[in-house]
């Protein structure tokens, strides 16, 4: 029998196949982070410290997919995809509607991908944070 990362690997692994229809399709990723985004938020309490993580899975996805922000490597995107398209999905391995229990399955699946992609992940953080604080000189 499969342990629960084992589970969790090989579930996530049917969605990164269809995630792979994403990359180059803009509009499909835009539909799919406003899914992941309203869900997220929908489910903000229940979702926990998980939230601000998903949250930058869907701004991750954007700015790479605007172009904004390229210093990630393609798989790492199809990954989060997967995550993401696993979240939205209603049905997986704990159906979402089954109270107090759908959204585990969800945490641990962004919590799997999380461990993957924590360093190109902490890289973008730097990256946003960065450029959201614009150096200035004070004398202009």
């Amino acid at each position: 029998m499969y342990n629960e990362e084992e589970l969790i690997g090989k579930e996530q692994n049917k969605y990164i196949n269809k995630a792979k229809e994403f990359i180059g399709n803009p509009q499909k990723i835009k539909d799919l982070l406003k899914r992941a985004a309203d869900k997220a938020t929908e489910k903000k309490g229940p979702l926990g410290d998980v939230w601000d993580k998903l949250l930058l899975f869907v701004e991750l996805v954007k700015a790479y997919s605007k172009g904004e922000y390229k210093n990630v490597q393609p798989s790492t995107i199809v990954t989060i995809i997967g995550a993401l398209l696993y979240f939205v999905s209603p049905l997986d391995i704990v159906a979402d509607f089954i109270i107090g229990l759908g959204l585990l399955d969800d945490a641990a699946v962004i919590g799997y991908t999380l461990k993957k992609v924590s360093k190109e992940l902490d890289q973008f953080e730097k990256w946003k944070s960065d450029k959201s604080i614009p150096l200035e000189n004070p004398l202009d």
